[in-house]
Protein backbone atom coordinates (compact mmCIF):
# COMPACT_ATOMS: atom_id res chain seq x y z
CA UNK A 1 0.00 0.00 0.00
CA UNK A 2 0.98 3.41 -0.98
CA UNK A 3 1.66 5.92 2.21
CA UNK A 4 -0.97 8.22 2.68
CA UNK A 5 -0.69 12.18 1.54
CA UNK A 6 -0.33 14.89 4.55
CA UNK A 7 -3.08 16.92 2.77
CA UNK A 8 -3.00 20.64 3.87
CA UNK A 9 -5.25 22.04 7.12
CA UNK A 10 -6.29 24.57 5.60
CA UNK A 11 -8.94 25.53 8.56
CA UNK A 12 -6.13 25.14 10.84
CA UNK A 13 -2.06 24.65 11.43
CA UNK A 14 -1.29 25.54 7.75
CA UNK A 15 1.34 28.65 6.66
CA UNK A 16 -1.98 30.38 4.79
CA UNK A 17 -3.23 31.55 8.69
CA UNK A 18 0.00 32.87 10.03
CA UNK A 19 -0.75 36.51 8.51
CA UNK A 20 -4.23 36.59 9.53
CA UNK A 21 -3.13 35.60 12.87
CA UNK A 22 -0.64 37.84 13.28
CA UNK A 23 -2.58 41.01 12.00
CA UNK A 24 -5.72 40.54 13.40
CA UNK A 25 -6.66 43.42 15.86
CA UNK A 26 -4.97 43.88 19.02
CA UNK A 27 -6.54 41.99 21.96
CA UNK A 28 -7.70 39.15 19.55
CA UNK A 29 -7.00 35.80 21.00
CA UNK A 30 -4.91 33.81 18.72
CA UNK A 31 -5.48 30.68 17.25
CA UNK A 32 -4.85 27.90 19.64
CA UNK A 33 -2.21 26.13 17.37
CA UNK A 34 -0.13 29.38 17.15
CA UNK A 35 2.46 29.59 19.70
CA UNK A 36 1.42 31.88 22.92
CA UNK A 37 4.26 33.50 23.22
CA UNK A 38 3.11 36.00 20.62
CA UNK A 39 0.44 37.27 22.29
CA UNK A 40 2.16 39.49 24.32
CA UNK A 41 4.34 41.09 21.56
CA UNK A 42 3.50 44.47 20.76
CA UNK A 43 5.79 44.53 17.48
CA UNK A 44 6.11 40.76 15.35
CA UNK A 45 8.72 39.78 12.93
CA UNK A 46 7.78 37.34 10.67
CA UNK A 47 11.36 35.12 9.31
CA UNK A 48 10.58 32.59 5.92
CA UNK A 49 12.88 30.53 5.57
CA UNK A 50 12.56 29.16 2.46
CA UNK A 51 13.57 25.10 2.64
CA UNK A 52 13.55 24.62 6.06
CA UNK A 53 11.16 21.53 6.64
CA UNK A 54 10.30 20.26 10.31
CA UNK A 55 11.53 16.96 9.42
CA UNK A 56 14.78 17.85 8.28
CA UNK A 57 15.24 20.75 10.87
CA UNK A 58 14.49 17.96 13.56
CA UNK A 59 16.88 15.18 12.39
CA UNK A 60 19.84 18.34 12.72
CA UNK A 61 18.54 19.98 15.72
CA UNK A 62 22.19 19.85 17.48
CA UNK A 63 23.06 22.00 14.89
CA UNK A 64 20.59 24.52 15.55
CA UNK A 65 20.36 25.68 19.33
CA UNK A 66 18.64 28.73 18.64
CA UNK A 67 15.74 26.96 16.72
CA UNK A 68 15.25 24.32 18.81
CA UNK A 69 14.78 26.51 22.01
CA UNK A 70 11.84 28.46 20.19
CA UNK A 71 8.36 27.44 21.11
CA UNK A 72 6.21 26.26 18.79
CA UNK A 73 6.24 22.61 16.49
CA UNK A 74 5.08 21.79 12.95
CA UNK A 75 2.49 22.36 10.90
CA UNK A 76 1.58 22.01 7.09
CA UNK A 77 2.39 24.30 4.31
CA UNK A 78 -0.08 24.34 0.82
CA UNK A 79 -0.06 21.80 -2.20
CA UNK A 80 1.92 21.53 -4.35
CA UNK A 81 4.49 22.05 -1.96
CA UNK A 82 6.55 24.60 -3.79
CA UNK A 83 7.97 27.96 -3.08
CA UNK A 84 5.61 30.29 -5.42
CA UNK A 85 2.53 28.53 -4.25
CA UNK A 86 3.19 28.70 -0.72
CA UNK A 87 4.79 32.31 -0.09
CA UNK A 88 1.57 33.53 -2.09
CA UNK A 89 -0.62 31.71 0.65
CA UNK A 90 2.04 33.13 3.50
CA UNK A 91 1.37 36.59 2.12
CA UNK A 92 -2.18 36.56 1.09
CA UNK A 93 -3.79 34.69 4.00
CA UNK A 94 -5.35 32.53 1.03
CA UNK A 95 -5.62 28.92 -0.36
CA UNK A 96 -3.66 28.29 -3.39
CA UNK A 97 -7.42 27.50 -5.13
CA UNK A 98 -8.16 31.34 -3.79
CA UNK A 99 -4.65 33.11 -4.87
CA UNK A 100 -4.20 31.35 -8.11
CA UNK A 101 -0.27 30.82 -8.13
CA UNK A 102 -0.67 26.87 -8.36
CA UNK A 103 2.40 26.06 -8.68
CA UNK A 104 6.22 26.35 -9.65
CA UNK A 105 4.93 26.32 -13.74
CA UNK A 106 1.46 26.53 -14.36
CA UNK A 107 -0.72 26.65 -17.81
CA UNK A 108 -1.97 30.03 -18.83
CA UNK A 109 -4.47 29.43 -21.72
CA UNK A 110 -2.07 26.39 -23.26
CA UNK A 111 1.46 28.65 -22.59
CA UNK A 112 3.44 27.42 -19.48
CA UNK A 113 4.06 30.15 -17.09
CA UNK A 114 7.25 29.96 -15.13
CA UNK A 115 6.03 31.60 -12.12
CA UNK A 116 9.68 32.37 -10.18
CA UNK A 117 11.24 33.39 -13.34
CA UNK A 118 7.72 35.00 -14.96
CA UNK A 119 8.32 33.19 -18.41
CA UNK A 120 7.16 31.20 -20.53
CA UNK A 121 8.70 29.13 -23.81
CA UNK A 122 8.53 33.07 -25.74
CA UNK A 123 10.22 34.66 -23.22
CA UNK A 124 9.38 37.13 -20.54
CA UNK A 125 5.94 37.30 -19.83
CA UNK A 126 5.05 39.72 -17.54
CA UNK A 127 2.55 41.86 -20.50
CA UNK A 128 0.91 38.51 -21.59
CA UNK A 129 0.55 37.55 -17.59
CA UNK A 130 -0.05 40.64 -15.99
CA UNK A 131 0.71 39.60 -12.30
CA UNK A 132 -1.59 41.17 -10.55
CA UNK A 133 -4.05 39.71 -12.89
CA UNK A 134 -2.57 36.18 -12.02
CA UNK A 135 -2.89 36.67 -8.27
CA UNK A 136 -5.47 39.72 -7.81
CA UNK A 137 -5.40 39.89 -3.78
CA UNK A 138 -3.46 42.23 -2.37
CA UNK A 139 -0.89 40.69 0.85
CA UNK A 140 -1.01 41.45 4.10
CA UNK A 141 -4.50 42.09 4.73
CA UNK A 142 -3.79 45.37 2.07
CA UNK A 143 -1.02 46.80 4.94
CA UNK A 144 1.32 48.35 3.12
CA UNK A 145 4.47 46.27 5.24
CA UNK A 146 8.24 46.51 5.13
CA UNK A 147 9.77 43.53 3.55
CA UNK A 148 13.32 42.66 4.23
CA UNK A 149 14.38 40.21 1.27
CA UNK A 150 17.12 40.04 -1.07
CA UNK A 151 17.55 43.22 -2.91
CA UNK A 152 17.74 42.05 -6.26
CA UNK A 153 14.28 40.34 -5.84
CA UNK A 154 13.01 43.87 -5.79
CA UNK A 155 10.97 44.53 -9.03
CA UNK A 156 10.95 41.13 -9.97
CA UNK A 157 7.31 40.36 -11.57
CA UNK A 158 7.03 36.87 -8.66
CA UNK A 159 7.39 39.76 -6.38
CA UNK A 160 4.34 42.01 -7.42
CA UNK A 161 2.82 39.02 -7.63
CA UNK A 162 3.12 38.26 -3.94
CA UNK A 163 4.27 41.38 -2.37
CA UNK A 164 2.27 43.67 -4.06
CA UNK A 165 2.01 47.13 -3.21
CA UNK A 166 4.50 46.58 0.33
CA UNK A 167 7.29 48.74 1.01
CA UNK A 168 10.97 46.76 0.45
CA UNK A 169 14.03 47.34 2.46
CA UNK A 170 16.37 45.15 0.83
CA UNK A 171 19.50 43.14 2.30
CA UNK A 172 22.42 41.95 -0.09
CA UNK A 173 24.78 40.08 2.35
CA UNK A 174 22.85 37.62 4.90
CA UNK A 175 24.39 39.70 7.97
CA UNK A 176 22.67 42.85 7.21
CA UNK A 177 19.34 41.30 7.32
CA UNK A 178 19.18 41.28 11.61
CA UNK A 179 20.24 45.13 11.12
CA UNK A 180 17.69 45.82 8.71
CA UNK A 181 14.77 44.24 10.91
CA UNK A 182 16.27 46.39 13.98
CA UNK A 183 16.06 49.10 12.24
CA UNK A 184 12.79 48.68 11.26
CA UNK A 185 10.99 47.70 14.79
CA UNK A 186 12.66 50.92 16.17
CA UNK A 187 10.93 52.94 13.74
CA UNK A 188 7.70 51.44 15.12
CA UNK A 189 6.50 49.03 13.08
CA UNK A 190 4.11 46.57 13.84
CA UNK A 191 4.91 43.85 11.65
CA UNK A 192 7.89 43.09 9.31
CA UNK A 193 8.06 40.56 7.06
CA UNK A 194 11.72 39.09 6.00
CA UNK A 195 12.79 36.37 4.07
CA UNK A 196 15.85 34.25 3.54
CA UNK A 197 16.15 31.66 1.15
CA UNK A 198 19.72 30.20 1.84
CA UNK A 199 18.99 26.65 3.12
CA UNK A 200 16.77 26.26 -0.13
CA UNK A 201 19.49 26.99 -2.32
CA UNK A 202 21.63 24.63 -1.02
CA UNK A 203 19.52 21.47 -0.49
CA UNK A 204 18.85 22.42 -4.15
CA UNK A 205 22.57 22.22 -5.21
CA UNK A 206 24.18 20.25 -2.99
CA UNK A 207 21.23 18.10 -1.30
CA UNK A 208 21.79 16.96 2.17
CA UNK A 209 25.22 16.45 3.73
CA UNK A 210 28.16 18.72 4.84
CA UNK A 211 27.45 21.43 3.02
CA UNK A 212 23.55 21.75 3.93
CA UNK A 213 24.32 21.07 7.69
CA UNK A 214 26.70 24.18 7.70
CA UNK A 215 24.14 26.37 6.12
CA UNK A 216 21.94 24.87 9.10
CA UNK A 217 24.66 26.49 11.47
CA UNK A 218 24.25 29.92 9.81
CA UNK A 219 20.56 30.36 9.35
CA UNK A 220 20.36 29.49 12.94
CA UNK A 221 23.04 32.50 14.09
CA UNK A 222 21.24 34.38 11.79
CA UNK A 223 17.86 33.40 13.87
CA UNK A 224 20.31 34.53 16.96
CA UNK A 225 21.10 37.82 15.36
CA UNK A 226 17.11 38.50 14.67
CA UNK A 227 16.38 37.43 17.99
CA UNK A 228 18.92 39.92 19.66
CA UNK A 229 17.98 43.23 17.37
CA UNK A 230 14.39 42.66 18.70
CA UNK A 231 13.40 45.20 21.77
CA UNK A 232 11.34 44.53 24.26
CA UNK A 233 7.51 43.18 23.85
CA UNK A 234 8.64 41.88 20.34
CA UNK A 235 8.40 38.57 19.17
CA UNK A 236 10.01 36.52 16.14
CA UNK A 237 8.08 33.90 14.57
CA UNK A 238 9.70 31.15 11.79
CA UNK A 239 8.13 29.36 9.40
CA UNK A 240 9.28 28.04 5.95
CA UNK A 241 7.21 27.24 2.99
CA UNK A 242 8.06 23.23 2.26
CA UNK A 243 10.84 21.05 3.41
CA UNK A 244 13.13 18.78 1.06
CA UNK A 245 13.33 15.24 -0.32
CA UNK A 246 16.53 14.47 -2.33
CA UNK A 247 16.13 12.58 -5.22
CA UNK A 248 19.28 13.32 -7.36
CA UNK A 249 19.56 11.38 -10.63
CA UNK A 250 16.52 9.88 -9.64
CA UNK A 251 14.61 11.19 -12.38
CA UNK A 252 11.78 9.21 -14.23
CA UNK A 253 10.50 9.66 -17.42
CA UNK A 254 6.76 9.38 -18.04
CA UNK A 255 6.13 5.60 -19.39
CA UNK A 256 5.76 6.04 -23.26
CA UNK A 257 1.92 4.98 -23.19
CA UNK A 258 1.73 8.17 -21.10
CA UNK A 259 3.17 10.31 -23.37
CA UNK A 260 1.02 8.95 -26.14
CA UNK A 261 -2.15 10.91 -24.25
CA UNK A 262 -0.16 13.42 -23.20
CA UNK A 263 -0.18 17.15 -24.74
CA UNK A 264 2.36 18.89 -22.47
CA UNK A 265 3.54 19.11 -19.05
CA UNK A 266 3.70 21.77 -16.52
CA UNK A 267 4.42 21.65 -12.16
CA UNK A 268 7.25 20.33 -11.07
CA UNK A 269 9.15 17.04 -10.87
CA UNK A 270 7.65 15.78 -7.90
CA UNK A 271 4.07 17.21 -8.67
CA UNK A 272 3.81 16.65 -12.12
CA UNK A 273 0.57 17.79 -14.32
CA UNK A 274 0.03 15.84 -17.17
CA UNK A 275 -2.26 17.71 -20.10
CA UNK A 276 -4.31 15.37 -22.01
CA UNK A 277 -4.55 15.49 -26.09
CA UNK A 278 -7.87 16.39 -27.22
CA UNK A 279 -10.59 13.60 -25.89
CA UNK A 280 -7.88 11.65 -24.04
CA UNK A 281 -8.15 12.37 -20.78
CA UNK A 282 -9.25 8.67 -19.78
CA UNK A 283 -6.79 7.38 -21.43
CA UNK A 284 -3.91 9.18 -20.07
CA UNK A 285 -5.40 8.57 -16.58
CA UNK A 286 -5.90 4.92 -16.83
CA UNK A 287 -2.08 4.85 -18.64
CA UNK A 288 -0.40 7.03 -15.48
CA UNK A 289 -1.68 4.74 -12.84
CA UNK A 290 -0.52 1.33 -14.76
CA UNK A 291 2.70 2.48 -15.28
CA UNK A 292 3.44 5.11 -12.22
CA UNK A 293 0.79 3.95 -9.40
CA UNK A 294 3.36 2.20 -7.64
CA UNK A 295 5.44 5.36 -6.90
CA UNK A 296 3.37 8.16 -7.24
CA UNK A 297 -0.26 9.35 -6.04
CA UNK A 298 -1.90 9.62 -9.53
CA UNK A 299 -5.03 11.55 -9.87
CA UNK A 300 -7.14 13.16 -11.85
CA UNK A 301 -7.94 17.47 -11.64
CA UNK A 302 -11.29 16.88 -10.43
CA UNK A 303 -10.14 14.07 -7.56
CA UNK A 304 -7.84 17.05 -6.13
CA UNK A 305 -9.98 19.27 -6.44
CA UNK A 306 -12.83 17.25 -4.70
CA UNK A 307 -10.38 16.42 -2.02
CA UNK A 308 -9.69 19.57 -1.26
CA UNK A 309 -5.70 19.87 -1.54
CA UNK A 310 -6.02 23.24 -2.85
CA UNK A 311 -8.63 24.88 -0.46
CA UNK A 312 -12.27 24.30 -0.06
CA UNK A 313 -12.91 26.39 -3.24
CA UNK A 314 -11.31 26.69 -6.75
CA UNK A 315 -12.79 28.65 -9.21
CA UNK A 316 -12.72 27.85 -12.68
CA UNK A 317 -10.21 29.89 -13.79
CA UNK A 318 -7.86 28.60 -11.30
CA UNK A 319 -9.25 24.82 -12.39
CA UNK A 320 -8.10 25.89 -15.89
CA UNK A 321 -4.98 26.11 -14.70
CA UNK A 322 -4.02 22.38 -13.60
CA UNK A 323 -3.01 19.27 -15.92
CA UNK A 324 -5.80 16.59 -16.34
CA UNK A 325 -3.81 14.11 -14.34
CA UNK A 326 -1.47 14.72 -11.63
CA UNK A 327 1.79 12.80 -10.82
CA UNK A 328 2.82 13.16 -7.12
CA UNK A 329 5.41 11.37 -6.39
CA UNK A 330 5.70 9.81 -2.73
CA UNK A 331 9.01 7.66 -3.75
CA UNK A 332 12.30 10.04 -3.44
CA UNK A 333 12.17 10.61 -7.34
CA UNK A 334 11.31 13.05 -9.55
CA UNK A 335 9.12 12.99 -12.74
CA UNK A 336 11.55 14.20 -15.79
CA UNK A 337 10.24 16.97 -18.42
CA UNK A 338 13.08 18.01 -20.99
CA UNK A 339 10.83 21.51 -21.09
CA UNK A 340 11.58 21.97 -17.02
CA UNK A 341 15.23 21.81 -17.13
CA UNK A 342 17.65 24.40 -15.22
CA UNK A 343 21.23 24.98 -15.48
CA UNK A 344 22.65 22.28 -12.83
CA UNK A 345 20.79 19.18 -11.65
CA UNK A 346 18.58 19.65 -8.46
CA UNK A 347 19.61 17.31 -5.67
CA UNK A 348 16.96 18.21 -2.83
CA UNK A 349 13.71 18.70 -4.79
CA UNK A 350 9.76 19.13 -3.14
CA UNK A 351 6.58 19.81 -4.56
CA UNK A 352 4.72 16.20 -3.52
CA UNK A 353 2.72 16.07 -0.26
CA UNK A 354 5.30 13.39 2.08
CA UNK A 355 5.40 14.77 5.08
CA UNK A 356 9.24 15.59 4.70
CA UNK A 357 7.77 18.00 2.31
CA UNK A 358 4.89 19.12 4.17
CA UNK A 359 5.94 19.75 7.16
CA UNK A 360 7.47 22.99 8.51
CA UNK A 361 8.17 24.85 11.13
CA UNK A 362 6.00 27.42 13.13
CA UNK A 363 8.22 28.83 15.95
CA UNK A 364 8.74 32.37 18.15
CA UNK A 365 10.47 33.66 20.84
CA UNK A 366 9.31 36.76 22.57
CA UNK A 367 11.75 39.78 24.01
Amino acid sequence: MPPQPTIPDYAGANIRGIVPALLAPQGALLPAWMPAVIAEADQVVLLVIDGLGWEQLIERAHLAPTLSAMSGGPITTVAPSTTATALASITTGLTPGEHGLVGYRIDMAGEVLNVIRWNTSAGDARRQCEPAKVQPFRPFMGERVPVVSKAELEGSAFTEAHLRGCRPVGWRVASSLAVVVGQQLRKGERFVYAYYDGIDKVAHERGFGPFYDAELVAADRLVADVLSALPPRSALVITADHGQVQVGASMVPPHPDVLRSCRHQSGEARFRWLHAKPGAAEDLLAAAREQHGDTAWVHSRRELVDAGWFGPVVSPPVAARFGDVALVAHAAIGFFDPADSGPFELLCRHGSLTSAEMLVPLLAAAR
